[in-house]
């Protein structure tokens, strides 16, 4: 979760107050920076509008939406009636603040979202790294080659045709 900087040093009950009546959008492109930097693409997938209050404990009070276009779930922006960002919600499977009934959302198929966190600890997920970056991580290597395991390769200048 990231806050806009308006945001940033609010308590978690005091960003709760602040999401009632909210319209939270629900995008499957990348995530800006910031909150306070602009969506450039526009992968824009759903929109909810939440009741006023928000939540009931810590249960979300959001009626499902019909989806916009076809997409997973990358994040949502959180703004204001008046329009105010409040923050980024990291979206979708595994570890995230918000959670939608399916993993991914279909023209006009209904969107529900099942959860939402308000953690501000915790930062948007990272995108998994490959299993090529794993490799190079492990082994500290600037680039995967099979040039280091064979050893005819190092006898590679003498053999080369002139």
């Amino acid at each position: 979760m990231q806050l806009a900087a308006a945001y940033a040093e609010k308590s978690v009950d005091e960003i709760k107050a602040a999401l009632a009546g909210a319209t939270l959008r629900v995008y499957s492109c990348p995530q800006p920076k910031t909150p306070d930097h602009p969506i450039i693409r526009n992968g824009f997938l759903a929109e909810f509008t939440l009741s006023t209050p928000a939540f009931n404990g810590d249960e979300i009070l959001a009626e499902p939406v019909p989806a916009k276009n076809v997409g997973t779930p990358l994040f949502s922006r959180a703004t204001t009636p008046d329009g105010a960002v409040i923050g980024d919600f990291s979206a979708g499977p595994g570890d995230s603040d918000i959670k939608f009934a399916e993993v991914s959302c279909s023209k006009d198929a209904p969107v529900k979202m099942t959860k939402l966190q308000i953690r501000p600890g915790v930062d948007n997920g990272k995108q998994p790294l490959s299993p090529r970056d794993k490799m190079v991580e492990q082994f500290n290597i600037s680039q995967l080659s099979h040039e280091n395991s064979y050893h005819w390769n190092h006898d590679f200048d003498a053999r080369k045709t002139k």
